[in-house]
């Protein structure tokens, strides 16, 4: 690698560029610091929150690393000082909780927004940096690579008035949330790339295990000639390996779109295995990941009403349910009417919301806040009607009428709009509570689809606000 070569022949220690001035170091675990010296030289790393001393020496390759324990997440401003015989201090580092935001477009797409896609509430956001203390993000810059990078062209900066534009939304207002409730600084790693597919961040080996995908350069740039964006193996080696090091609590995704149209189970079962592949990498054990579905949009040509983005939803769903220690965030009723043809809507800030709700609920053991969506749990059809039961209603279902989203079908297999209400009905001893759903165009109904669709929004909810997920009872 050139950079090490470079830092070999100065005889000096140097740090990856994620480490450095105002990181957030992961709190109270022991964090992998690293870099590159003279080979064999020793490298003594002290810090300024105890007397401790951490040396490593200095491989063939010029490399090492140490792993030092860290203190409570607090906003007293910390330092360490590298020392190779020529001592090196970093300085403004914090402890607290450090997230990956990983995945495609609507996770890189910062709080300034991208052309013609806006970011809601941009202004008042720039104006309210300065209530939210020790939010620090890197963004990690996208490039290709054929081989896996060891280090990336980066830099920690803090969330200001001047910062915050450049920050992932989705990843800050996530950010927001945990800062506020638990009082303690957030570290953002920002490692994404719009247009990417769920294989452009696999390894070679697991494309050539898992895939029919190349993992040879002329034949990614063959396979997919049209788009730089969804090319395998590249991205993952040159703007998600650099971080692999790094000590992190979990990860954020936002990615799909680039993957509508896939066949049978293909995405569900890559996600799994790129979130295996992830936590051995990062070798922290069952790390959190809470991912997005993606947002109602016209895919098929600009069709809202077919299909393939819906299947895709099902895909996610599938994921969280195969996957150990992830979360799934509904975004069903995040888009405006007229954004059909937005791939980027508008409502990034309950995006972030709900990824830190399913944190401070599933990793920070705080229950009372509701994280999960409601979902489809069984039904049962009484002549014309359709009745129906949810998962994790939360003791409450929002609306109580003009619920809007539900769609019948009888033996022709056509869909009909449907009307949907409440409904108590005695049993096992006492009134339960069903949505009842009838179709004056369906005498004998079949199948029920709820907001199954490429753009179809519903209206229904849960205790917590948290739409329900769009669900069909058909495999047709």
């Amino acid at each position: 690698m050139v950079l090490t070569t470079i830092a070999t022949a100065q005889a000096k220690v140097r740090l990856p560029h994620i480490i450095g001035d105002q990181m957030i170091l992961q709190q109270q675990t022991e964090a992998r610091l690293w870099g590159w010296a003279e080979k064999g030289k020793t490298v003594k790393v002290s810090v300024s929150w105890s007397d401790d001393i951490y040396t490593s020496k200095a491989d063939k390759n010029g490399k090492w690393m140490v792993k030092v324990k860290t203190p409570a997440a607090s906003y007293t401003p910390l330092s360490i000082t590298f020392d190779d015989g020529e001592p090196l201090t970093i300085n403004n580092v914090l402890s607290g909780e450090v997230w990956v935001c990983a995945g495609q477009s609507n996770m890189e797409m910062p709080v300034k927004g991208f052309g013609n896609c806006p970011v809601e509430g941009y202004n008042e956001e720039v104006i309210n940096a300065r209530q939210y203390h020790g939010i620090h993000y890197v963004k990690i810059p996208s490039v290709m690579r054929v081989t896996p990078q060891e280090d990336a062209n980066c830099e920690w900066k803090e969330i200001g008035i001047e910062t915050v534009s450049d920050a992932s939304a989705t990843g800050y207002f996530f950010a927001q949330v945990i800062n506020r409730t638990l009082d303690i600084p957030v570290g953002l790693i920002m490692a994404n790339k719009g247009g990417t597919r769920v294989e452009s961040w696999l390894t070679k080996e697991n494309l050539e295990k898992y895939t029919d995908e190349p993992t040879d350069s002329m034949g990614i740039v063959k396979f997919k000639p049209e788009w730089d964006y969804h090319r395998a193996l590249l991205w993952g080696n040159g703007t998600f390996n650099p971080i692999l090091n790094f000590t992190v609590k979990g990860i954020l995704y936002y990615q799909g779109c680039s993957n509508v149209g896939d066949p049978g189970d293909q995405y569900s079962e890559r996600m799994k295995i790129l979130v295996e592949q992830w936590r051995s990498q990062f070798g922290l054990g069952e790390i959190p990941f809470y991912f997005v579905e993606i947002a109602p949009y016209a895919y098929d040509n600009d069709n809202v009403n077919g299909v393939s983005g819906a299947r895709l939803r099902e895909q996610q769903y599938k994921a969280a349910e195969i996957i150990p220690n992830s979360g799934l965030v509904c975004t069903n009723d995040l888009v405006y009417p007229y954004e059909p043809l937005q791939i980027h809507p508008a409502q990034k800030k309950k995006v972030g919301q709900r990824l830190a709700f399913l944190a401070l609920n599933k990793t920070y053991n705080m229950p009372s806040v509701g994280c999960m969506s409601p979902s489809y749990k069984d039904m049962k059809i009484i002549g014309d009607t359709i009745h129906i039961h949810l998962n994790n209603d939360l003791g409450a279902i929002s609306r109580f009428q003009d619920i809007q989203g539900f769609e019948v079908a009888g033996e022709d297999r056509v869909f009909y709009p449907a009307k949907a209400d409440h409904f108590w009905q005695p049993g096992g001893g006492y009134w339960d509570e069903t949505i009842r759903i009838v179709s004056h165009d369906v005498k004998k109904p079949v199948a029920l689809r709820y907001c199954f669709k490429n753009f179809q929004v519903g209206n229904l909810k849960n205790a917590a606000g948290l739409p329900l997920f769009p669900f069909r009872t058909d495999n047709w």
